[in-house]
């Protein structure tokens, strides 16, 4: 490997130099960096045996492989010159004297020279170091417009591949250091550039962690990665296979450890680290600092600025090591991600070149950082994506903690005893607080998905998020929150407290018997068996609804499954996946819904038209009227796969007996392509989620094997109100009666002679299970994370007690008081001692 020399007229310059380019270099395989700079630390200017001996120095450690030299101005490059005259004539040789500029081009020159280029190639490489300056100063549009990294669109680069972005949170702050990670692993040196071209923004340096994250890749989109160099195609093919595994953030994969945490299959008493896990919490407010107070700090020379922010930013990147560290411990590798995203954010060399500009202006490292960070803050803010919005929290909680080092103040310690509110919640408070003492987390902003609620929410600590109205609720304030309902109490009366206290017991109880009991049925007291299976999207999701245990699939959404394909999945390639989600969770049976699309959520491969109200649109089974191809794709994919495995089907948004009828014959069709008679234990369904299917389905069910309602969508047609919007929230309850009307009139219509499931929210809500039972449905489908939990409150009660809960929810006048009987009935199942039955 090559070597390095900086020669500078400032000791202290070069010394910053240094440690801000090895910052860019693999820890176990950074050059050879030698310094000739300042006649002493202290003094300024050059001298020529000081250079003549540091490259001695470097060509000896390089091997014979080479120097570059690189220098400030005016007598540093005399004295490099004079240097040369004194060295060994074979030495001079191999030594190349840069014209680079002196911090851009050492940055560049040990990624280059680590990356194992030749002198030459090293050299040519620190020149184009001023690139991204000339670039960001090229005119005030480019000032504005440009995202951090950003690269100029020249001419396509020799070597591209398209990388889909399938995971459903798309490109966020983790996947994205994976990709940076991933680009400087396998091709340092080599030039990767990434663009988004589904909404073309873009290129970005590969290697610029906000250059990639803010390129706001969702889920869908479809990215371009293009690269030059030696090891392009390395870089690709290594891009490739990290895009194939969602960048780390698919189900079952390294970075889906967050997303599933709540996944009921372990239980964790390590004091400390697993809190109740109750999703609801009671005690007085405790609280951090909700702003920074930074002390004005007197601002020195710039090398001085310089050296103070390094050394906060080394400060900050270990102690995120020690937080990886700790958390992989408690929660696993997906968990610790989360820190070693941020440590990688710190590292981007856009946030750093940003912080140079500043320090150039005369402006303090303090302040400086924080500006930075702000504008960084700002651009997550800006994304169409509200998950990616989130991403702010992460950008900001790296930020405060390189401001509290430079502040010189110390990380919050003992919180005391209560519910912590804060305005975001930090990763590393998330995992660093005593779970013992804080009993849940109220945020006043940012929403569920943001990381430090995940992390929490892993360890088993309720969070309730967003909720503004605490902003000036006095610390030693009592409150009580249900993040499962989001009611939320403050300084509530002794009976709202006693409500709560009661309400933690029963699921505390309830908690502990579901851990134990996860794989049991679901057999009520008086002897009837209801199968409590899950919805899934994907293997990984299977291989966890059976470690939860679940007993088969009654919804696999087909749309999600393949919703990264840009293409249609080969019949071939869906079998495969259909088999491979029955085998996870065999020998129970799994059912397949059919395509589910529309305008609400196309797919890159059926075609669908820009539609006002998309809910009432070509949707589900009616996308196929006009063109039935796909359909019967899938259908042989499922007779074929149904040939070794227990699969269902059922068509999605039937509304009519002709609809009915459309997908009996593509799945006809498809049973004449395989060549062999239908499977004997292929059964046929419908989902029921139209009101004009829920008063017509004895007709609708003719010839068919089972219905399955679908109760998200039912309930956003009986009381016309848009299920993602939040305006109609108080119209969009499920427990509205009118709904749970439509649901026994299903059951009521059909009396037995075909199976009734439900899936959806209602059936993962254990509170309601015993309703839905009571009501008709003879089976249900809920979230993996909510089987356990499911089948414990189904064994708590007789079919008759359901029954009449069942009347006397249709009783109640609104939703409202079909909550307050279902928490009246719980609380009535406690004895006088206070344990659950």
């Amino acid at each position: 490997m090559i070597s390095l020399v900086v020669v500078s007229h400032s000791h202290a310059l070069a010394e910053a130099a240094v440690t801000l380019a090895m910052e860019m270099a693999p820890p176990d395989g950074a050059p050879h960096v030698g310094i000739a700079a300042g006649l002493d630390e202290r003094t300024i200017g050059t001298d020529a045996a000081a250079v003549a001996e540091a490259i001695s120095a470097a060509d000896e450690a390089s091997g014979g492989e080479g120097v570059v030299v690189l220098l400030d101005l005016g007598s540093a490059v005399l004295s490099a010159e004079m240097a040369l005259e004194l060295v060994d004539p074979e030495v001079v040789g191999r030594v190349v004297l840069s014209p680079a500029p002196l911090v851009e081009g050492l940055v560049a020159a040990v990624v280059a020279a680590a990356a194992g280029l030749d002198a030459a190639a090293v050299a040519r490489e620190a020149e184009s170091g001023l690139g991204a300056k000339r670039t960001h100063l090229g005119g005030e549009e480019v000032r504005t417009e440009a995202l951090p990294g950003q690269l100029t669109a020249d001419e396509p680069w020799p070597h591209a591949v398209e990388l889909p972005v399938v995971a459903e949170h798309g490109l966020h702050a983790r996947p994205a250091a994976r990709l940076v990670a991933r680009v400087a692993d396998v091709a340092p040196g080599t030039e990767v550039r990434v663009r988004n071209l589904t909404v073309g923004r873009g290129p970005v340096d590969a290697l610029s962690l906000s250059g990639v994250a803010t390129l706001d890749a969702q889920q869908g989109h479809v990215l371009l990665a293009e690269a030059r160099g030696p090891l392009a195609e390395d870089a690709l093919e290594g891009l490739v296979r990290l895009a194939e595994e969602g960048f780390g953030d698919l189900p079952g994969g390294t970075g889906d450890q967050l997303a599933v945490a709540s996944a009921p299959v372990a239980l964790v008493d390590e004091p400390g680290v697993a809190g109740s896990g109750l999703e609801a919490a009671v005690g007085p407010v405790v609280r951090t600092a909700a702003e920074l107070d930074l002390p004005d700090i007197p601002v020195e020379d710039t090398g001085t600025e310089h050296r103070r922010w390094m050394e906060a930013v080394h400060s900050a990147v270990a102690r995120l090591g020690e937080l990886a560290a700790t958390t992989r411990g408690r929660l696993g590798a997906g968990a610790a991600e989360v820190f070693e995203a941020h440590a990688a954010l710190l590292r981007d060399p856009a946030l750093t070149a940003a912080v140079e500009r500043r320090l150039g202006t005369g402006l303090g490292a303090l302040r400086a950082w924080q500006q930075v960070v702000e504008e960084a803050a700002a651009r997550f803010e800006g994304l169409a994506d509200p998950y990616q919005r989130e991403r702010a929290q992460d950008v900001r909680s790296v930020g405060d903690r390189v401001l509290r080092i430079l502040a010189g103040l110390e990380d919050p310690d003992d919180l005391g005893e209560g519910i912590l509110v804060v305005d975001e919640l930090d990763p590393a408070l998330a995992i660093s607080l005593d779970a013992r003492a804080v009993r849940g987390v109220i945020t006043l902003r940012g929403g569920a998905t943001g990381h430090g609620v995940l992390v929490a929410a892993a360890r088993g600590v309720p969070v309730l998020t967003g909720a503004e109205r605490l902003q000036g609720v006095a610390t030693g304030t009592v409150v009580a929150f249900d993040a499962r309902s989001g009611r939320l109490e403050v300084d509530p009366p002794a009976e709202v407290l006693a409500e709560f206290e009661r309400l933690l017991e029963r699921r505390g109880e309830a908690r502990r018997r579901a851990m134990v009991a996860a794989h049991d049925p679901a057999v009520t007291t008086d002897g009837v068996a209801v199968p409590v299976r899950a919805n899934v999207t994907s293997v990984g999701t299977a291989r966890l609804a059976a470690e939860a245990g679940a007993e088969g699939c009654g919804l696999v959404r087909t749309e999600a499954l393949f919703g990264q394909h840009r293409q249609a999945p080969t019949v071939a390639e869906q079998a495969r996946a259909f088999a491979s989600i029955a085998e996870a969770l065999a020998p129970h049976p799994v059912t397949l819904r059919t395509w589910d699309v529309g305008g609400d959520k196309p797919l890159p491969f059926i075609p669908s038209r820009e539609e006002a109200n998309p809910f009432l649109g070509v949707r589900g089974i009616r996308a196929f009227r006009t063109d039935r191809t796909l359909l019967v794709d899938q259908l042989e994919a499922a007779c074929r796969a149904a040939q070794e495995h227990r699969l269902q089907v059922m068509f999605p948004m039937v509304t009519t007996r002709e609809d009915v009828e459309l997908g009996l014959e593509a799945l006809d069709e498809a049973v004449r392509r395989t060549g062999t008679p239908r499977p004997a234990g292929l059964r046929v369904g419908i989902m029921v989620e139209v009101p004009a299917a829920a008063l017509r389905v004895g007709d609708l069910a003719r010839g068919l094997d089972f219905v399955s309602i679908g109760s998200n969508d039912l309930s956003q047609y009986v009381l016309a109100a848009e299920r993602g919007s939040a305006a109609v929230g108080p119209w969009a309850d499920p427990l509205e009666p009118a709904v749970l009307q439509m649901v026994r009139d299903v059951c009521q219509a059909l009396d037995g002679s075909l199976s009734v499931s439900v899936c959806g929210s209602m059936a993962a809500d254990p509170d309601v299970a015993g309703l839905l039972v009571g009501l008709g449905a003879a089976e249900l489908s809920a979230s993996p994370a909510s089987v356990a939990a499911v089948k414990e409150r189904l064994r708590a009660g007789s079919l008759a007690d359901y029954r009449a809960l069942a009347d006397a929810a249709l009783g109640c006048g609104s939703a409202r008081e079909v909550r307050a009987l279902l928490e009246a009935r719980a609380v009535s199942a406690l004895p006088a001692g206070g344990t659950a039955r």
